[in-house]
């Protein structure tokens, strides 16, 4: 029924196997070994990248943690709402929440694929008789792997046989002591490697984004799943126990270079914005030009064409009281046209009479002058 996932399966273990069983032999347990761990870690190559966008999907979310916390709290008696506005915040950050699990339930297949296809080494075929062919691996190779032998135990024995859904319908069923001085130290050290490795995950979290239910599930794989492996791992042949030991050191190597990549990236933008922080504000040891107290700005007319002395005054001719008519520069200037604010005192010789006539007063007319115009009207 899982074809599908037994062939890609063996195919691969069968290439290593023969890669390995050139250089060891085909019959040792040391070539049946090397091939199901470069399974894992051709397995886990070709899940590199998704790992990558999981750990960048993870730091997304501890990224805007607060502003999840705060929808939570909002919307906590409108669970619908509630979830509306997660997915519209996630979609706002570019985060898939799927993206997260993706590289484990991509070895799922792999775990029970492998399981079965060394379980069915030993397995005789429905009709009896001496067993052919497992999947890619034929004849010979059955019997160079029944044959591999490590400390005198076969790579698909385990502790304890009967158990259906991992067996596989095996036929030796029941305890096999001989199995464990083998299999109990590689549980021990499969165990301790998924807790290191929950343990270096859980120490990137970020505490702003904890939640009673992270809490939870760190406790679960930091401590529950490590004594899973430890008393579930009799159920496992050894060549499945490999397998484990192998994904989880893989597993670890992989979170410390991803995750000091990413570290390294996040410096970098850091240490960018710092630099514009830096070039947009004044110098070190420049201080800013602030206004000086009660000054007030200085404000410049627009369109003003620059008058000379001569320009701002100007008589008018026919006035009925005789006044010179000052232009708007002049009546707001200081009089004198040098714009220094003073008063020069009035020209006496009469060359100006545009100012003083030669009466002493500006903008008057001499008597004469007036008498001579009545005369003459």
């Amino acid at each position: 029924m899982l074809d599908f996932i037994y062939y890609p399966v063996s195919f691969i273990l069968w290439c290593w196997h023969k890669v390995f069983g050139f250089v060891f032999g085909e019959s040792t347990a040391v070539a049946w070994i090397l091939g199901i761990i470069f399974l894992t870690f051709t397995v886990r190559g070709i899940m590199f990248k998704p790992f990558v966008n999981q750990v960048r999907s993870m730091k997304k979310m501890q990224d805007f943690a607060p502003e999840m916390k705060k929808i939570q709290k909002k919307y906590a008696n409108d669970r619908q709402r509630q979830a509306a506005e997660m997915q519209k915040l996630q979609r706002e950050h570019g985060v898939n929440p799927l993206g997260s699990c993706l590289p484990m339930l991509l070895q799922i297949p792999v775990f029970i694929g492998l399981n079965h296809v060394l379980r069915a080494f030993t397995m005789p075929p429905p009709g009896g008789g001496p067993k052919t062919e497992n999947y890619f691996f034929s004849q010979h190779d059955v019997e160079s792997y029944v044959n591999a032998k490590l400390f005198g135990v076969n790579l698909g024995e385990a502790v304890y046989n009967g158990v259906g859904v991992v067996s596989g319908g095996a036929t030796n069923i029941g305890w096999h002591w001989s199995v464990l001085p083998v299999a109990l130290p590689l549980m021990i050290v499969a165990s301790i490697a998924t807790h290191l490795t929950a343990r270096h995950s859980v120490a990137r979290q970020n505490a702003a984004s904890a939640t009673p239910q992270t809490a939870i599930m760190n406790k679960l794989t930091m401590y529950i799943f490590p004594l899973g492996v430890l008393v579930f791992g009799a159920l496992f042949p050894l060549g499945l126990l490999f397998y484990w030991l192998a994904n989880n050191g893989w597993t670890l190597m992989q979170q410390r270079l991803v995750y000091t990549k990413i570290d390294k990236e996040e410096a970098a933008r850091k240490a960018e914005a710092a630099e514009k922080r830096s070039t947009l504000g004044p110098k070190p040891g420049q201080k800013p030009t602030a206004p000086k107290v009660g000054q007030k700005p200085v404000q410049q007319k627009k369109n003003q064409p620059a008058q000379t002395g001569s320009q701002k005054k100007v008589t008018k001719a026919g006035s009925a009281h005789g006044f010179a008519q000052t232009s708007p520069a002049a009546a707001a200037g200081d009089g004198d046209g040098d714009g220094d604010g003073t008063q020069t005192p009035a020209d006496t010789s009469g060359q100006n009479g545009s100012k003083d006539n030669g009466t002493g007063v500006p903008g008057l007319l001499k008597d004469s002058t007036r008498k001579s115009g009545r005369k003459r009207r």
